[in-house]
């Protein structure tokens, strides 16, 4: 009579104890070191200079800015040309990017160097472009008065028209290239898909397409209106202290007046313009994400 002998089985090996912290997160500790280091420093100085003055901890900048009719109409001016640039350049870019996604071949190149070229440029020296062209020897009237279309020269430099047309020609490839990004991962058979369905083509823009481009539409608009509220090279070349910005209005505190409550208090209110109109795209971004 034989006898088997039990099998013992061997007790099953113990998970690995996974990491309190993932090993790969440690290399992120060099950029997030040298973003505390040039950007939330300054920002927290800039921020505790606001609130002190001679007599120590005052918020005299803050009421200065806020109850003069003069600083608020400075703020409400920043606050008109972003918005003037940012639609201007959705106008623009928008479709520009759809002609930029649908070219092949050489022509795409072209266009891309188009947007890109323009960006290796200083803003300085796009503004000053701007300026030798529209002053009254300068190549427009110069080509108008050839023309015969005027007998004098007009005064085309510093203007508000001017002001807009030279911040949205050096803000446009912010706009430009996030709708890029977003027309370039829609589904081009979905409007065609709709077609067959019978929509027409108003119909087809407005629950297609414009849905599906809105989140690259936000995060362009978002960028631009963020860089021309606090724009100053340009306005400063372009139209002077006729226009006074948020920017203006901060770099003459710090560099003229030496009144630096005041400039860090106009900083820090054009901090909280910029927050509030990154936290309100992102709060949009994921509204559009759940629809």
């Amino acid at each position: 009579m034989s006898t088997t002998a039990p099998t013992v089985l061997a007790p099953a090996a113990a998970p690995a104890a996974r990491p309190a912290i993932d090993p790969l997160a440690l290399l992120a500790l060099p950029a997030v070191a040298f973003m505390v280091t040039v950007f939330a420093l300054p920002v927290l100085l800039l921020l505790i200079t606001s609130l002190r003055s001679e007599a120590g901890f005052s918020l005299d900048g803050y009421a200065r800015l806020l109850g003069d009719p003069y600083y608020l109409r400075v703020i409400g001016r920043s606050l008109w040309l972003g918005l003037a640039t940012t639609l201007g350049a959705a106008l623009i870019g928008y479709p520009a990017a759809f002609a930029l996604a649908r070219a092949r071949g050489y022509w795409q190149v072209a266009l891309f160097a188009l947007v890109f070229l323009p960006m290796t440029v200083s803003v300085i020296v796009k503004s000053f472009g701007w300026a030798i062209m529209l002053r009254r020897d300068g190549i427009v009237n110069w080509a108008l008065l050839s023309a015969g279309w005027i007998e004098r020269p007009l005064r085309l430099l510093f203007t508000e028209e001017t002001l807009y047309i030279g911040m949205i020609n050096v803000f446009l490839p912010f706009m430009l290239l996030p709708v890029y990004s977003g027309v370039r991962m829609m589904d081009s058979r979905l409007p065609e898909a709709a077609a067959t369905l019978g929509a027409g083509p108003v119909f087809r823009f407005l629950h297609v397409i414009l849905p599906l481009s809105l989140p690259g539409l936000v995060a362009g608009a978002t960028l631009v209106f963020s860089l021309a509220v606090a724009a100053y090279v340009t306005p400063q070349l372009l139209i002077g202290e006729r226009y006074m910005t948020m920017s203006m209005v901060m770099a003459k505190a710090f560099l003229n007046l030496r009144d630096w409550q005041l400039g860090a208090a106009m900083a820090a209110v054009l901090l909280a313009v910029a927050v509030a109109v990154v936290v309100g795209a992102a709060l949009l971004q994921r509204r559009l994400a759940r629809r």
